[in-house]
């Protein structure tokens, strides 16, 4: 009789994050499939059980148990008030999983110019039970309401006097000839865990070996690897250019009197560090794409 396989199912967010969450996923060595038809995605990984749920619910089917584990925006884990483990803050990478800002916006042509200004105030946003947190601590009374999208136009049209909405540059919102007042959150994307499933020692090391691969695929992101020989007398000159992140690695050639280099550094460096390179005796140049940089 076959053993049955243990699993782990992870919730992938749909919408906004889903396309950039399984890039990552692919530089880390998951290859998922996504049916349009489906809300269940095929993953080349037997031991996990992926579905797609929206960011603004993830933190609560993982905090019930119908999820072990899934990827959501702080904002929402504090919007549901959820008893979610904060296993990893999936940091900043250029073009990937950017940190986000909810902003209270108005019309251009608004009089309202500050915080005090909104008292007595309506407002729209997906983000309420933040929002009304937000005011209530600072003793603003208004009147927020839940809005099921097309928030900018509510504000523009006069249905009400302003709106918190996410934005990563505010470019849409100046789209719109809204003017941001402040910003009440920033939020970036985090990896959360079931409690429970945490205290099943399968479950936790499984989770454990995808957040390895997943910052190893994070940190690679906009750096490369470079790889040079060079004279031993010409060693020092060459040193002196690398940005490593850590000491360039030097070993021994069979040609008596060179050494090679290896060194991983950020790309934009390269096009200015290659002539140099080449001035001060450097041979042989390689550079070469990165998946994964594991500390």
């Amino acid at each position: 009789m076959t053993k049955k396989r243990n699993k782990l199912t992870l919730g992938i967010p749909k919408g906004s994050l889903q396309n950039k969450t399984l890039e990552i996923f692919k530089m880390a060595g998951f290859d998922f499939y996504v049916s349009p038809r489906s809300y269940f995605p095929t993953v080349d990984d037997p031991e996990l059980r992926s579905i797609l749920i929206r960011a603004q619910e993830m933190s609560r089917y993982v905090e019930e148990g119908l999820l072990d584990c899934g990827i959501t925006g702080e904002d929402w884990i504090l919007e549901n008030n959820s008893r979610v483990t904060r296993l990893a803050e999936l940091k900043y990478a250029k073009r990937t999983l950017q940190p986000v800002r909810w902003v209270i916006a108005v019309r251009e042509d608004s009089k309202i110019r500050t915080l005090t200004d909104l008292g007595g105030k309506r407002i729209a946003t997906e983000l309420v039970n933040y929002t009304k947190k937000y005011f209530r601590q600072r003793k603003i009374p208004v009147e927020v309401e839940f809005s099921w999208g097309a928030t900018e136009v509510k504000v523009k049209s006069g249905l009400v006097d302003a709106i918190v909405e996410l934005t990563e540059t505010g470019e849409s919102l100046r789209a719109n000839n809204l003017k941001e007042i402040a910003t009440i959150s920033e939020s970036t994307t985090r990896f959360i865990a079931n409690k429970q499933a945490l205290k099943d020692p399968w479950k936790k090391k499984k989770m454990d070996h995808l957040l390895l691969l997943l910052r190893g695929a994070l940190e690679s992101r906009d750096k490369v690897g470079l790889k040079l020989n060079v004279r031993e007398k010409d060693l020092d000159r060459v040193l002196d250019l690398l940005p490593a992140l850590k000491e360039p690695t030097v070993s021994s050639l069979t040609l008596k009197g060179w050494v090679a280099c290896e060194v991983i550094l950020e790309e934009k460096e390269v096009r200015n560090l290659l002539p140099l390179l080449k001035e001060n005796g450097a041979q042989g140049i390689i550079e070469y794409p990165l998946n994964k940089v594991l500390y």
